[in-house]
C-alpha cells in the first residue's frame, strides 16, 4: 500500500522501520527539529531521523495546517498511519487517504485515551498494559479497533521502559493491520466499556505524597520516570529521584521521615518504605543516595516533604 506516516519519538520508530520494510511510505510527517540539552542545539526527530536514515521524504510540521494536507494530498496515499504524532489529524486530512487513517496507541482502549497513556496505566497501578490499532476519527482516541494486544511488560518497569516494549510489539501489531486493511480482511469494532482519560503529565503530577502507600508511590515513580520525574521537597530543596524500589522487608517508618542503610535511603510511608538508591539534588547531577545523604549537615529526624 501507499502510507503516509505521521509519528515523532523514538516510541514511533519500530513501527516506521517495520512498515518501511511492507509497503511504500510516500511521505513521513513529524514534528520540527526541536532545541535539545542545555546548549539548545536544534535537534530532528527520532522519526525524522530514521525516516533519513531510510530515504524516505520527511515534512516536517508543528501541526496538519493547511500547507501540511496539501504536501500530503498531493502524494495520494491509500492510508495514514500516525503514532505519537503529537498533533490532532481534523478534515480534510482525515478523509485525504482512500481508507483514512489508523493509529497505533499505546494502551487498551477505551482505557487511557489521551497523550500519556503508559504513563496514566502505570500510576494508577494497571497489572496489564497493551495496544490497540483504531480508526481515527474526529473524537480523541475513540474510533473503531481493528486489534487490540496485552503486552507482557517488566513488574518494575518505568515508563520509558515499559513505552520500549510496547512500542516493539505495537510495530507488529499494526503491520498486521495494515496487511488486513490491503488485502481487504481487516474488521474494526466499537470501543467497549467506560473510557478513561491519560492527559499529558505535569510537573505536580511527580511529587511524592508519603501519606501514600509504598505500592501507591512505587507506581507513582514508575509512571512519571524519566519524565516530568519523581521528586520530594527536603528543607525546602526540590530533589529528584531517580532510582526506587519498594522496601517490604524493612521496618516502617513514619511517613517522609528518612532512614539510612549501607546501599540506600529508606522513606517512610502508610505502609513499607520506599528505598532509593540514585537522586538528583536542585542545580546538580545524579548521584548515589547514600552520598547525598553524607553531604547533609545533619540528618537527625531529616523528612520528605518539608
Amino acid at each position: 500500500m501507499r502510507l503516509v506516516f505521521a509519528g515523532t519519538p523514538a516510541a514511533a520508530v519500530p513501527t516506521l522501520r517495520r512498515l518501511a520494510t511492507l509497503h511504500e511510505i510516500v511521505a513521513v510527517v513529524t514534528r520540527p527539529d526541536a532545541p535539545l540539552g542545555r546548549k539548545r542545539v536544534l535537534t530532528p526527530s527520532p522519526v525524522a531521523q530514521a525516516a533519513e536514515e531510510l530515504g524516505l521524504p520527511v515534512i516536517r510540521a508543528a501541526r496538519l495546517d493547511a500547507d501540511a494536507t496539501a504536501q500530503i494530498v498531493a502524494l495520494a496515499p491509500e492510508l495514514g498511519v500516525i503514532v505519537a504524532y503529537g498533533g490532532l489529524v481534523r478534515e480534510p486530512l482525515l478523509s485525504a487517504p482512500d481508507v483514512g487513517w489508523i493509529n497505533l496507541h499505546f494502551s487498551l482502549l477505551p482505557a487511557w485515551r489521551g497523550a500519556a497513556p503508559v504513563q496514566r496505566a502505570l500510576i494508577a497501578g494497571d497489572s496489564v498494559l497493551g495496544a490497540s490499532v483504531f480508526q481515527l476519527v474526529p473524537e480523541l482516541d475513540a474510533g473503531d479497533v481493528f486489534a487490540m494486544r496485552t503486552i507482557d511488560v517488566a513488574p518494575a518497569a518505568t515508563a520509558d521502559q515499559a513505552l520500549e516494549t510496547l512500542a516493539q510489539d505495537g510495530a507488529e501489531l499494526t503491520a498486521e493491520v495494515v496487511a488486513s486493511i490491503a488485502d481487504g480482511s481487516a474488521r474494526a469494532e466499537p470501543q467497549q466499556g467506560e473510557p478513561t482519560l491519560a492527559p499529558k503529565l505535569t510537573l505536580d503530577d511527580g511529587l511524592l505524597d508519603w501519606s501514600q502507600t509504598v505500592d501507591e508511590l512505587f507506581a507513582r515513580f514508575r509512571g512519571v520516570t524519566p519524565e516530568p520525574g519523581a521528586h520530594t521537597t527536603i528543607d525546602g530543596q526540590r530533589l529528584k529521584i531517580l532510582e526506587a524500589a519498594s522496601a517490604q522487608d524493612a521496618d516502617s517508618l513514619e511517613p517522609g521521615l528518612i532512614s539510612s542503610t549501607r546501599s540506600a535511603l529508606l522513606f517512610g510511608t502508610a505502609s513499607a518504605p520506599l528505598a532509593v538508591t540514585r537522586v538528583q539534588p536542585a542545580g546538580k547531577g545524579a548521584m548515589s543516595a547514600v552520598d547525598w545523604w553524607r553531604g547533609q549537615r545533619d540528618t537527625e529526624g531529616l523528612r520528605a516533604g518539608s
